[in-house]
């Protein structure tokens, strides 16, 4: 007899990697049906159970091929890593349509040694609340956070299973003819320009350190402004910014008219760029035109904890960093949307009049805010140690398990609209 399965999984792109196999494995070991589509080769690669649909249309054919693979294998659940690139934005609007769960995954709101799994969406699309005191109210609620142990992480693991995933992505790439990247640049383009800042990080490091022990050994007060990668979808879509430039010069521009005399600003490069193009340059050449280039100082590489506890204040777009300087009582202040970003915890008085004036976080609010987070969507783990996937995978499961499976089934009413997709612009 035909075990009949809790919920029907379905798994759509993950990050480069095997978390979505594993995962995928240890539903259908607890009694799920597992199910999987791939869009190229690098997603085919990492994917090992049987039975996965390669889907070789474009994006303006996939509402009415996924509506009808949700309701031809009564999907109940779909698993997903991003919710803004356009095959997964589309999913979702599908999803919740006929009915179907959506689990998305992302890196995790509170890094590092944490990874976001929330329902339905996540950063602006989240469904969390933005009022303090609803946190303070359910913190109560909520035993004491345990020590979390750190978990391992291998950026050249994580650089090995990407380049992998791009391989197999260029090598099929006559198997799966209708699929476009959301990434903004050809893979081998963005190799290029990694290859060129892996050769120059030595020494870009060996500056950074310098500088930044000079700076302690000043004492002078700095603000930090990190940067965020350009073609993020929290820049390109959770923000009003059309792109780091734009952020840089607003930033930069208030500085200059409003921050204390003796204040500097430090802006922090992202470990993650390509390299693509010249932030430090672009940074410098802002600073200069501004009149501020004696006050502003740019850092590649740095103890970013250090960098961010001993500072005035932090300005974000909506960097998950904002978190780090949070915990650490630094006055924080948020340009775009960030779910960390509600008054009590936050900078409310706008841009221009933090620099005179910080307004710190009340810790305990905080505090509140992060229990609740790790009890509803957060998962201690991590995608780039062998250690890390399986305290995720076990989480995970956890996590998946908490809902009690939906008593109907999908079917594809003749009614149901399903979404006009816009034109794709590939953005990361």
């Amino acid at each position: 007899m035909r075990r009949v399965a809790k919920k029907e999984f379905l798994f759509l792109q993950g990050l480069a990697g095997p978390f979505f196999s594993l995962l995928g494995e240890a539903l259908e070991a607890a009694g799920n049906g597992v199910h999987r589509i791939n869009f190229n080769g690098g997603d085919k690669l990492y994917w090992k159970l049987p039975g996965a649909i390669d889907y070789r249309g474009n994006l303006d054919k996939w509402p009415r091929f996924l509506a009808r693979t949700l309701a031809r294998r009564r999907i109940t659940d779909i698993l997903l890593f991003g919710d803004c690139r356009p095959l997964h934005s589309v999913a979702i609007e599908v999803a919740s349509r006929l009915g179907v769960k959506v689990h998305v995954f992302e890196e995790g709101y509170v890094r590092p040694d944490f990874v976001t799994l929330e329902a339905g969406g996540v950063n602006g699309h989240s469904g969390l609340s933005r009022s303090p005191d609803h946190y303070l109210e359910a913190a109560r609620a909520l035993p004491p956070l345990p020590d979390f142990p750190p978990v391992p992480s291998s950026f050249n693991r994580r650089a090995k299973e990407d380049l992998a995933y791009n391989i197999a992505s260029l090598l099929m790439t006559p198997l799966f003819p209708g699929y476009r990247t959301h990434r903004p640049w050809h893979i081998l383009t963005e190799y290029a320009g990694w290859a060129l800042r892996l050769i120059k990080r030595p020494a870009e490091r060996r500056r950074s350190n310098a500088t930044f022990d000079q700076l302690k050994a000043d004492g002078r007060p700095y603000f930090v402004f990190p940067l965020q990668l350009d073609c993020d979808y929290q820049i390109r879509v959770h923000s009003q910014f059309h792109g780091m430039q734009d952020a840089i010069e607003t930033v930069l521009g208030s500085f200059a008219h409003n921050a204390p005399a003796d204040a500097l600003l430090v802006v922090k490069g992202h470990p993650l760029d390509n390299g693509l193009i010249n932030w430090e340059k672009r940074t410098l050449a802002a600073a200069a035109k501004f009149g501020i280039s004696d006050r502003l100082l740019f850092l590649e590489s740095v103890d970013i904890d250090s960098l961010v506890c001993n500072a005035l204040g932090l300005v974000t777009v909506n960097s998950t960093t904002g978190t780090l300087s949070l915990r650490c009582g630094v006055p924080t202040i948020v340009l775009g949307d960030a779910v960390y970003d509600m008054p009590r915890i936050t900078d409310q008085k706008g841009l221009d009049a933090f620099w005179s004036a910080p307004t710190p976080p009340e810790l305990p609010v905080f505090e509140a805010f992060r229990r609740v987070l790790i009890d509803r969507c957060l998962i201690n783990g991590g995608y780039f140690s062998d250690q890390g996937l399986s305290m995720l995978v076990k989480g995970a499961l956890r996590r998946l398990e908490m809902h009690e499976p939906k008593t109907s089934v999908v079917r594809l009413p003749t009614s149901v609209r399903l979404p006009q997709v816009a034109p794709l612009v590939a953005r990361g």
